[in-house]
């Protein structure tokens, strides 16, 4: 065996081990896909009417009973990078992803050494863009193309524990098939701490087929972010609802504990409103749907704090 083979085998079984990290959670006895243990909140920073502080935010998870943690950020929280993650140790919140530049330019160098310097092992979500490709041959170049860009994230966060999950969050990149092509790829060159964060908000134009998207995805799937879905809500004013108030729910919720997933979940805030009203909303209506389940009695449907049903649109004159 070469040289550069031997040492591309040991960089593939380093980042398959980081990419597993998170299992001995996820296969403990006490495990459970929807329990408050499991679940993590994304979206509540730059997201949230109070506008709340690092000490603030943290306080408010673990009152709410939170033990996971997205962070999302704009200019204005970069100072506050270290305050945040002293907060969320200090009230016993995970720190567990990152809402990622989408290149590694000083902004991403400077999380970098923050998780670094303060031994955090976090995924680090990453988004692209594009249109639509037109030929085999523009797939192929558009996939080593975004794979280049994926593997200079994945190199450098592979030192310090972190993984990279690829973001649904529309365009060419958002299609996850597009993502397990790109993952493909960067296997094939042996980086493999990279996997997908799928967001049900971003997914609206997959739901005819997403039983089976999510058994292709389960082998690279980190997170799964919930969202109340009604079909074509992203057009009629429902593209972020509550869980619960999507007519959808139950049976989304029946295919993803059926699949034999096991990963954190996340629960969404990504709106104006109060984010510890919007994730107590989404809290109430998992409580709702959990117990229909299994066949259980459902019992008066939630009310929410933040969220109120759009008009319907006026019909045409």
């Amino acid at each position: 065996m070469t040289r550069n083979r031997t040492q591309k085998l040991r960089g593939l079984l380093l980042t398959e081990l980081l990419f597993l990290s998170w299992l001995p959670a996820a296969l403990s006895a006490d495990y459970q896909l929807f329990a408050r243990t499991n679940l993590m909140a994304w979206c509540i920073v730059p997201f949230d009417a109070k506008q709340r502080s690092p000490e603030e935010r943290a306080a408010m998870m673990e009152q709410i009973g939170f033990r996971h943690f997205a962070y999302d950020y704009r200019a204005e929280h970069i100072p506050q990078f270290d305050t945040e993650i002293a907060a969320c140790k200090k009230h016993g919140v995970g720190f567990d992803a990152w809402w990622f530049p989408t290149a590694m330019n000083d902004e991403a160098r400077l999380i970098l050494d923050v998780l670094r310097r303060n031994h955090v092992k976090a995924q680090l979500w990453v988004t692209g863009g594009g249109n639509p490709t037109t030929s085999p041959e523009e797939q192929r170049a558009r996939v080593e193309t975004e794979a280049k860009r994926i593997r200079t994230i994945a190199e450098a966060a592979a030192p310090i524990g972190c993984t990279v999950a690829l973001y649904n969050h529309g365009a060419w990149f958002g299609e996850p098939e597009n993502q397990m092509q790109i993952i493909e790829q960067l296997k094939q060159g042996g980086i493999a701490n990279v996997g997908i964060v799928y967001n049900q908000h971003h997914g609206h134009g997959h739901l005819e087929r997403f039983p089976a998207l999510l058994q292709q995805m389960k082998p690279h799937l980190l997170v799964l972010n919930l969202n109340g879905m009604t079909r074509d809500g992203d057009k009629v004013g429902k593209k972020i609802v509550p869980l619960g108030q999507g007519d959808l729910d139950l049976g989304l919720l029946k295919v993803i504990r059926d699949s034999g997933w096991h990963g954190p979940i996340g629960i969404l805030n990504h709106t104006d409103e109060d984010a510890d009203a919007r994730l107590r909303d989404n809290l109430d209506g998992l409580d709702w749907l959990l117990p229909q389940l299994d066949g259980k009695p459902a019992g008066p449907k939630p009310k929410p704090r933040s969220w109120r049903e759009p008009a319907p649109p006026l019909a045409p004159k």
